[in-house]
């Protein structure tokens, strides 16, 4: 096997695509992950860490475009770490996602491959993969002759890439974040600088209702919270002036952050313009017919600058309606929902179960959970502040020969962690008859169904439903039932 350094230039032919989206291909054995490279490619890439037997290089140049190989919409898709996949067509992408869900459960979660083939549902794509985003977090500074910038970070790096349309947003964000840095160059104010800790605007997070085209602006500063009311940013009028005429602008506010961390949002918020929330609605679909038209219920949603809220709406609907699907409620079931955010997955559960129990760590959110409940008509649904990996075996300890002791059915929809050795404990102490697992790491998702199907469960439906079109992340849904 030849020996390859860095700097090397090699000829390879792209055969394979890895879990983050390289390209991956060998020479004489070596085996190259090339970034941006897609499969059937035949490429130049220049080695620039090389081990014993594979090598991380970049691409240098297509020699031979491979069949799959698409032109990618935004100029900035190789320095931008956001879109891993925009030179592969969307057909392909779609199919490395099954494949990558079904490659989990396998090396992962111990399932035969036979198995999986035989439970596994084709995943769910979508109609428009860009410009689906509801949310935005763009963090704000200069750039090398000290301009005012915003954007994102380029790959694994706090280097920004001056971006205000990125492509995977909703075109207004374009016009509310040049408003905002014209705002900030006349006003003279200063961006934040993670090296020195100084400057006053951090990140602008910005948000939009689909069904209303509400939109949310958000302005992070490096300030703690006052105690009273006043002007947080300098020449705030004329900030507001500005987006005030935006169409569909109903919420302007200010977070306050002034620790020393990646974390982009502080836990005060304070409104200086507007409401304080937003509206948005989702519909239940009929995962069983083509084409997954509404079935006519739908529910609506309050959202605040700190709530938990799927961010692409369209599939959200699609994904929250197959776990419905996957719950097989009649009316009669108790219904546990842990990492439940503003309570979507809980009130869609709600309309066909007896009654279902909410769980979400951050108090905000359960706030907001209890509020849509009321909005929505819903009085069989309540709400617990705390980490489901102990309130759950709290409410086991305390609750002997309860519903909430035993219910009929678990739903979970974790970070991307995945749940807690404790909550999957208890989950099983509590033998529901049926599980449905959310997930948005399929290899976590893995880890925790070999536990769970050790405990008494079967794998009975898994299904993708790309949520996040261009990237190399998808949601997983899946059912599990007591053997």
């Amino acid at each position: 096997m030849e020996e390859y350094k860095k700097n090397d230039l090699v000829k390879v032919t792209i055969e394979d695509i890895g879990s983050e989206g390289e390209g991956i291909g060998k020479v004489d054995g070596f085996t190259l992950f090339v970034k941006d490279a897609v499969p059937g490619d035949v490429v130049t890439a220049k080695i620039m860490k090389s081990k014993k037997t594979y090598a991380y290089a970049r691409l240098e140049k297509v020699e031979t475009p491979s069949p799959f190989r698409v032109e990618p919409p935004c100029k900035f898709h190789r320095q931008c770490g956001g879109c891993q996949l925009q030179s592969l067509s969307y057909a392909k992408q779609l199919e490395f996602k099954q494949n990558k869900i079904r490659n989990n459960m396998v090396r992962i979660g111990g399932f035969a491959p036979e198995f999986v083939d035989g439970i596994m549902e084709p995943i769910v794509g979508m109609d428009e993969p860009l410009r689906y985003r509801n949310k935005a977090q763009y963090p704000v500074g200069t750039d090398k002759e000290g301009n005012l910038i915003t954007g994102f970070y380029a790959g694994r790096t706090h280097s920004i890439i001056a971006n205000t349309d990125c492509l995977l947003g909703v075109s207004e964000n374009r016009e509310i974040l040049e408003n905002l840095l014209e705002y900030m160059r006349e006003n003279k104010v200063t961006a934040y600088d993670e090296t020195t800790g100084q400057g006053l605007v951090r990140h602008v997070l910005i948000r939009k209702g689909f069904t209303n085209g509400e939109l949310m602006v958000c302005v992070v500063i490096n300030q703690k919270c006052p105690k009273e009311n006043k002007q947080y940013l300098p020449a705030q009028e004329r900030l507001l002036a500005r987006l005030t005429e935006l169409p569909g602008m109903k919420s302007i506010s200010v977070n306050f952050n002034a620790e020393n961390t990646n974390v982009i949002l502080g836990r005060e918020v304070r409104t200086i313009w507007g409401e304080p929330t937003i509206f948005d609605m989702i519909h239940v679909r009929d995962m069983k017919t083509e084409g997954y038209p509404f079935t006519g219920d739908s529910l609506t949603f309050k959202i605040s600058p700190l709530s938990f809220y799927q961010v692409n709406p369209v599939q959200t609907e699609k994904l929250y309606s197959l776990a419905l699907e996957y719950a097989g409620l009649t009316g009669k079931e108790t219904v546990w929902d842990l990492y439940c955010g503003i309570g979507t997955i809980s009130l869609f559960l709600a309309r066909k179960a007896k009654q279902v129990y909410g769980v979400e760590i951050v108090e905000q959110a359960i706030m907001d959970a209890r509020e849509n409940a009321i909005r929505n008509g819903i009085s069989n649904a309540k709400f617990f502040v705390g980490k489901a990996e102990e309130v759950l075996p709290e409410y086991y300890e305390k609750q002997q020969g309860d519903e909430m002791l035993h219910p009929d059915v678990i739903v979970v929809d974790p970070p991307r962690k995945g749940c807690d050795d404790a909550c999957l404990e208890t989950m099983l102490k509590m033998h529901p008859s049926r599980i449905v697992y959310v997930s948005c790491d399929s290899a976590t998702l893995a880890r925790d169904l070999k536990i769970l199907c050790g405990g008494g469960y079967e794998l009975k439906k898994i299904r993708g439903v790309d949520q996040f079109g261009m990237t190399v992340h998808v949601e997983v849904a899946c059912y599990l039932s007591r053997t």
